[in-house]
């Protein structure tokens, strides 16, 4: 499955939208010129592509939907597919980038990267590792969203019907990658079966791909919904149920124990060239593994120096690894309940509820629910997701989720990160429908962590305990560029990778060895985190100092969430000429 059919997928299973709500505001546009003319109609019928390739349609609302079918992943199509985009490519790159206009050239820059993307990933078929531990093509099929009517249903069914093809085709490529090295490690692995085995039920209407049957809406009568739960009820025993069993024995019996025992991604096929890929992907810039060890480092040093501060704000007499200790242990950090961890995410929430007006001109409309992370997803989970319409927080084992952790937390899935921006990106469509979907993990997850450092101004963090686990949450983002680098660029093992975690941080075990497990089974994918973040930072800061008494953090806000996902290149070019704006505008009358 490629990153593209994934995304594909994602988006229209409601999962964090990406569409920013509004455009910062630009001085009047003159008439297109022929090049903005020929790039629309470039992204355009790119928008139309997508849409025929992976199955999708916009409803009467504009809003992408799911049709009644997966998209197909054979390496023929995969490779057509890739075909198409360099030839897309190519006139992109044939359209003069000086006759843009400043709102094309942004979405030039984007439609490049998006591009340059997919035929990479096709370098290197990537379709043939479709699983690593922590993402899947086999987790977000079963509906989550309320079908409207009965034609929705009737999609769904098809999709369901679907899947038995649809895992065969991913299969053949697990089997192709088993056969030149190219899977995760098989130590990151073990036990992930345990995501597939979990929808496996005996009975349909226990398979949570039953749900929506359950409670049909009003406008399909008593007859049609009879009839649609019976052949919902067939998909699952006849489709769906059998795909599953089928995928769980080869998962179990032939991929796991045939996976490379290496953790490195210089032991994969040409290894270093599709690490490097993977950094320029993920992260959307330049940046050589190398130079972001190093900054690693650096950063792992400064944010060290904070935590032995805090530490000594607490009061505690002992070492760090000591204090590390108590707070891994010591119950008065832990939940007894789901509800208790719940609840302190929700009282956070409430209390940024409070602070938002001082830094946002705008805000949503849509609100999102606070609910746990479901059963099937929870034990090889992260902490939480934040999602347009709920805000997930894992409540799997308890005693590794520390009660000091979720105020920083919350602020990153909930308020003001991912759930904020999502319900704001949802309100307002106001870019080219082939940028509605797309996210850079630089400038989304940046956004998650800059909202984590406003915790801290806005006064959510109460406690030396919770400061501390901000600091941590903070630690672990920048831990996280030397671990990624040093497993796949300077040959680091797991357990040097997990004690590393471990010892700079608060995190649980349970937590350190999930993440680890990312790390190496997802080259690169780490790193977008802390480095979209020190973007951020470093262009607010650049705002501040050049607009002195004139710099409105509403309006920094308003232009950054207004971008839309970009690259992190792009979001300093687009910071600088804000700036420049700024300077421009006329003094506001007292």
């Amino acid at each position: 499955m490629t990153k593209l059919a994934l995304a594909v997928l994602l988006s229209a299973a409601a999962l964090p939208a990406q569409v920013a709500f509004a455009q910062t505001p630009a001085p009047a546009a003159s008439a297109p010129s022929a090049a903005d003319k020929q790039l629309k109609a470039l992204y355009e019928g790119y928008s139309d592509w997508v849409a025929k390739e992976f199955g999708t349609f916009q409803d009467a609302k504009g809003e992408e939907q799911q049709g009644g079918s997966l998209a197909h992943v054979d390496p023929a199509s995969n490779i057509r597919r890739a075909a198409h985009e360099q030839r897309l490519l190519t006139q992109l790159n044939a359209i003069p980038a000086t006759q843009l206009s400043a709102d094309e050239k942004v979405n030039a820059g984007v439609l490049r990267q998006i591009l340059e993307n997919d035929v990479a990933d096709a370098k290197y078929r990537e379709w043939e590792m479709p699983a690593n531990s922590d993402s899947n093509f086999w987790t977000y099929l079963d509906e989550r969203d309320t079908l409207s009517d009965a034609g929705a249903y009737q999609r769904y069914i098809g999709r369901m019907r679907d899947i038995p093809r649809y895992f065969d085709e991913n299969v053949a490529n697990m089997r192709d990658g088993l056969k030149r090295g190219f899977t995760p490690p098989a130590a990151t692995l073990v036990g992930r079966d345990g995501s597939i085995a979990s929808f496996i039920k005996d009975k349909a209407e226990d398979s949570s791909f039953y749900a929506p049957f359950k409670a049909m809406p009003s406008n399909i009568s008593a007859a049609e919904a009879a009839k649609l739960q019976a052949e919902g009820k067939a998909a699952i025993e006849q489709a769906v149920m059998p795909a599953y069993r089928k995928l769980l024995a080869f998962y179990r019996d032939t991929y796991v124990p045939g996976a490379r025992k290496t953790v490195s991604a210089h032991d994969l096929p040409d290894g270093d060239a599709f690490y490097r890929a993977q950094i320029r992907e993920y992260t959307t810039t330049d940046m050589t593994p190398e130079a972001i060890h190093q900054l690693g480092l650096k950063e792992v040093a400064r944010i060290q120096a904070n935590m032995d501060k805090t530490m000594r704000e607490a009061g505690f007499k002992g070492t760090f690894a000591d204090f590390l200790t108590f707070l891994k242990t010591d119950p008065q950090f832990i939940a007894r309940t789901p509800d208790e961890l719940l609840g302190v995410s929700a009282y956070a929430v409430k209390r940024v509820d409070g602070k938002l007006a001082q830094y946002f001109e705008v805000l949503p409309r849509g609100r999102f629910s606070i609910i746990p992370v479901p059963d099937a997803l929870a034990p090889f989970y992260t902490s939480g997701r934040g999602g347009r319409e709920s805000c997930q927080m894992n409540t799997y084992d308890l005693k590794s989720r520390p009660l000091y952790n979720i105020p920083v937390l919350t602020l990153h899935e909930c308020e003001p990160g991912h759930s904020f921006q999502g319900a704001l990106a949802e309100e307002g469509k106001q870019l080219p429908r082939f940028r509605r979907n797309i996210y850079f993990s630089g400038y989304g997850e940046g956004w998650g962590l800059y909202s984590e450092y406003l915790g801290y101004e806005m006064g959510i963090y109460r406690t030396p305990y919770e400061r501390f686990g901000a600091e941590s949450y903070e630690m672990w983002r920048a831990a996280r560029l030397v671990i990624d680098t040093g497993i796949h660029r300077y040959g680091w093992s797991r357990q040097q990778a997990i004690d590393y975690l471990a010892s700079h941080t608060a995190l649980s075990q349970h937590e350190v060895e999930t993440e680890v497990d990312r790390y190496i089974s997802w080259p690169g994918q780490a790193l977008a985190y802390k480095l979209g973040e020190i973007t951020l930072r470093k262009m607010r800061g650049v705002a501040e100092t050049e607009l002195g008494t004139n710099f409105n953090i509403q309006k920094f806000h308003s232009m950054i969430l207004g971008l839309g996902s970009v690259p992190l290149p792009e979001l300093e070019n687009q910071v600088r000429l804000w700036i420049a704006r700024q300077k421009a505008a006329p003094a506001p009358a007292p």
